[in-house]
């Protein structure tokens, strides 16, 4: 019976991305409603270490240079556990305007990744510039919500988890008739 339950009503990941207290709050519990696994962090250089995505910040590298050169074998352990952790994200909401690192530029880092590329991005802001709004939705975004973020909002979101996960089932089904082809003949 569990099994059933377990496979009808699969728990996607969702990474969330927000300077604010109150609107991280806001679209962790509206996706908790919804049936979302939720990550929420406060930064976009956070949202990278947390997918195990290299920050290209100067000061960051330097930092990861000195812990890993300290502590060599628990920075990998951390490194590898961040990896298992970011590849579990099916889906990433964005605000736009923060400190340091803007969504947008969240964005085109995560589009650049060969691992993450894939992972649907949403973004949010309180401000509606259509310029914004285009340029984010060219650049790779599959959409834009204006804040406060509504429920019905959060509802758009499924479309593009499974569109997600039937990469991710197409891409091991190829593996495994790769493997089976390469083996059996």
């Amino acid at each position: 019976m569990g099994m059933a339950i377990d496979r009808d009503d699969t728990q996607f990941h969702v990474l969330a991305v927000d300077d604010s207290l109150i609107d991280r709050k806001l679209i962790e519990r509206l996706l908790k409603t919804s049936s979302f696994q939720v990550t929420a962090v406060d930064s976009g250089s956070k949202a990278l270490e947390f997918l195990g995505l290299n920050n290209n910040d100067a000061d960051d590298d330097e930092e990861y240079e000195q812990r890993d050169s300290n502590t060599e074998s628990v920075s990998s352990d951390e490194d590898q556990d961040h990896q298992d952790l970011g590849l579990g994200v099916n889906l990433i909401i964005t605000d736009y305007c923060m400190p340091g690192m803007t969504g947008y530029d969240l964005l085109k880092k995560i589009k650049k990744s060969s691992s993450f590329k894939d992972i649907p991005v949403v973004i949010m802001s309180s401000e509606n510039i259509p310029s914004r709004i285009n340029r984010c939705l060219e650049d790779g975004a599959e959409e834009f919500f204006l804040k406060p973020v509504q429920l019905s909002d959060v509802n758009k979101l499924r479309p593009h988890l499974m569109k997600g996960r039937s990469k991710d089932i197409d891409s091991s089904h190829k593996t495994t008739s790769t493997r089976l082809i390469s083996s059996g003949n």
